[in-house]
């Protein structure tokens, strides 16, 4: 089983049988998830039997086979297949042999019908037995069709024809096979390279190698430089920059030390780490991704739900019409009943809808692999075909257009010629000692101009605003505007220059002592530098941008004017965020949200497609999004919008090359000379053109 056709077969064989409680496919592995009491199990285990497959359990996850060709050993029958297009040659070249009258003629027939014989018999016994399964059970797939075809032909006489015919066939389906396989196993060529094994802290302070999938949660691992991360983990000690591509598609590398999160795949480049591992090696992020991508590929999108109710029709109708041209056309065009059945052949080799079947689910593979190469993973086919689609992209301010973190823009000193050095130091001193977001900005940005922080005496925290103690026994606060306006400090030219920072959408924390305020700390979240342009690439794509933020008026209004965003919704609780979108689906059309995944779970819920930022490591976030932006870079929304039309674009080449190729061949084989070579030609030819031209999807950027 290895495409839609099959599946399509499988599930109608197995739709009678009542008690099948869950069914799900997984082409790329080539496995079939079935849920059913024993009894039910054995009758649709027989079923499937019955179509000429012979399924096989699996004791586990781990047993998974590698996924192969077309007939379940496409490197195996390499050399049958050699073999068989070998014999139809030498049937072929006989052909050109001068017939002679007596014996001889009849040794060289004979010789001609072997050699064919054993060309069918090399390349198309699968085809022969899934054929005969077929027709048993009514069915026209591609094994029925050809297995009548190349029989009918070999019965007429045509042999060296049916024999090449067969290994053409056959080996065009090998490639096929294994070109789908490239497109199917894109995603896990790129991601699934974590080490089998982790160097793992043991009980008694020693360490030693042991299986990834037998490290224990909380258990404290090793990585050398150069080495891969095993497991997903929090780094305990040691600093280091890793290469995040794999699972992010991050270009440069990113610095990590204590407390950072890595994750497996990943790669270590520059110092030894350790970390404690937070998820198991088949619940981490990248095991999370993969698993995330084969759902997406098991999924059907709209032009492929389309193409297979048309294959469905499609088919019978030429062999009804195939049919009729072999009954019907020696009393109505005149021609001998051998010319009409052959005719009629030819046809049935055109019937088969690979080309037009398999046109589909490469492509959106192909198109969900390149994605997933760039750190955006799409969770199924269909929001990939609907982001062509969208007309708005609600934004959420936090996290999305920001950093989501706030640092430290400015710090001035009130007075002139003031020692900034000593003013920092004392601020720093303070900040360090708190675990308020403002004060933690603060000492961030404060920690690179002072070596070491001043100790601090009576520290204690003022709810809602600041903090306070003695640094080297002065009395000092760290205060907000309204603790500044309650000790009396205020004046015009501070409450002036606070405007200006509020007006910013900045947060303002002030260093006074019982004198007056001697220092200005302004906190914000910034704009992430891709941000901008993001907003002028969606904007070029024809799609507007709004802010939904919960923050205030002003702040939004200050971040959304450095993004280039001119429609924005502020103040806004979670209830009313999915009120925005749905306003905005109703007043625009398809409209996509873009959050944490958390807090904004509602509106990406409602949105047409939701878009979870940043959300590497994070359930929630992959859980509640359609798309997944795995590096928190708003730059790959207009990528995903770019990536879906040109997936539509190359999904219309090859519908458009397959409907194309198969009218002008089923013309040519009505009313000209078709034969059946060029059926075969028009059929695999056909197929492998919409494989590789979706194939061409996995390059370029």
């Amino acid at each position: 089983m290895d495409c839609a056709v099959e599946e399509g077969e499988i599930r109608r064989a197995l739709a009678p049988i009542a008690g099948i409680e869950g069914l799900r496919f997984d082409l790329a592995q080539r496995t079939l998830s079935l849920a059913a009491a024993p009894p039910v199990l054995e009758a649709a285990l027989a079923a499937i039997r019955n179509m000429g497959f012979d399924p096989q359990p699996l004791a586990g996850a781990a047993a998974a086979p590698t996924p192969h060709g077309h007939h379940g050993h496409a490197g195996e029958g390499l050399p049958r297949l050699l073999a068989s297009l070998l014999c139809a040659l030498a049937a072929e070249a006989l052909t050109f042999i001068p017939a002679a009258a007596g014996p001889g003629s009849q040794i060289l027939q004979l010789a001609e019908m072997g050699l064919a014989a054993a060309a069918i018999a090399l390349a198309g016994f699968d085809t022969y037995k899934k054929g005969f399964y077929a027709l048993r059970a009514g069915r026209l797939n591609i094994n029925a069709l050809m297995a009548v075809a190349v029989t009918g032909a070999f019965l007429i006489g045509q042999w060296p024809e049916a024999a090449m015919v067969m290994a053409l066939y056959a080996i065009a389906e090998l490639i096929e096979a294994r070109a789908v396989d490239r497109a199917r196993n894109a995603i896990k060529s790129l991601l699934a390279m974590a080490p089998e094994d982790a160097e793992v802290r043991q009980a008694d302070g020693s360490w030693a190698r042991q299986l990834t999938a037998s490290v224990a949660v909380g258990a404290r691992v090793r990585i050398r430089p150069g080495e891969r991360i095993p497991l997903d983990g929090v780094i305990l000690t040691g600093t280091s920059a890793i290469d995040q591509a794999p699972v992010t598609g991050e270009s440069l590398p990113v610095d990590k030390g204590p407390g950072d999160e890595v994750y497996a795949g990943t790669i270590n480049q520059a110092a030894a780490l350790e970390f404690r591992v937070t998820a198991a090696a088949s619940d981490s992020t990248l095991a999370r991704i993969i698993h995330a991508v084969e759902e997406a590929q098991a999924s059907r999108a709209p032009t492929q739900r389309f193409v297979d109710r048309f294959a469905a029709i499609y088919t019978p109708a030429v062999f009804a019409l195939a049919l009729a041209v072999a009954l019907l056309t020696p009393w109505l065009m005149g021609y001998g009943w051998l010319q009409a059945l052959y005719k009629a052949l030819v046809l049935l080799v055109i019937a088969c809808p690979c080309a037009l079947v398999i046109s589909t689910p490469v492509t959106l593979v192909s198109g969900l692999a390149a994605a997933a190469r760039r750190g955006i993973l799409i969770k199924g086919g269909v929001y990939l075909e609907q982001a062509r689609l969208l007309k708005v992209v609600a934004l959420d301010k936090t996290g999305t257009v920001t950093q989501g973190q706030s640092v430290l823009v400015e710090f001035a000193p009130v007075a002139a010629g003031a020692d900034r050095a000593q003013l920092a130091r004392l601020a720093l001193a303070l900040a360090s000692r708190s675990d308020h977001p403002v004060s933690l900005a603060i000492a961030r940005g404060l920690a690179a101009e002072c070596a070491q922080p001043a100790a601090v005496h009576d520290f204690a925290a003022a709810a809602g605003r600041g903090v306070q103690g003695a640094v080297d026994g002065l009395p000092l606060v760290l205060a907000n505007h309204r603790w500044i306006e309650e000790r009396g400090q205020c004046s015009a030219a501070l409450e002036a220059g606070l405007a200006l920072h509020e007006r910013a959408g900045r947060t303002v924390a002030m260093l006074a002592d019982a004198g007056g305020v001697l220092a200005i700390c302004a906190v914000a979240d910034t704009i992430k530098p891709s941000s901008r342009q993001a907003v002028a690439e969606l904007k070029a794509l024809g799609i507007t941008p709004v802010m939904l933020t919960g923050d205030n008026l002003t702040t939004a209004q200050v971040i959304a004017g450095q993004a280039g965003i001119t429609e924005l919704r502020a103040d806004l609780l979670p209830e009313h965020k999915l009120a925005a979108i749905r306003e905005l689906q109703q007043r625009f059309g398809p409209t996509a949200m873009v959050g944490d995944g958390i807090n904004d779970a509602p509106a990406l819920a409602q949105s047409d497609i939701g878009f979870a930022m940043g959300a590497a490591g994070t359930h929630t976030a992959m859980e509640a999004a359609d798309v997944v932006v795995m590096n928190d870079e708003l730059g790959r929304l207009p990528e995903t919008v770019r990536l879906s039309r040109r997936t539509r674009g190359v999904l219309l080449q090859n519908i458009a090359l397959a409907l194309g190729i198969k009218t002008a061949f089923l013309l040519a084989a009505l009313f000209g000379s078709a034969t059946m070579w060029m059926a075969v030609f028009a059929d695999m030819g056909a197929s492998l053109l919409v494989v590789f031209n979706g194939l061409r999807l996995l390059r370029g950027k």
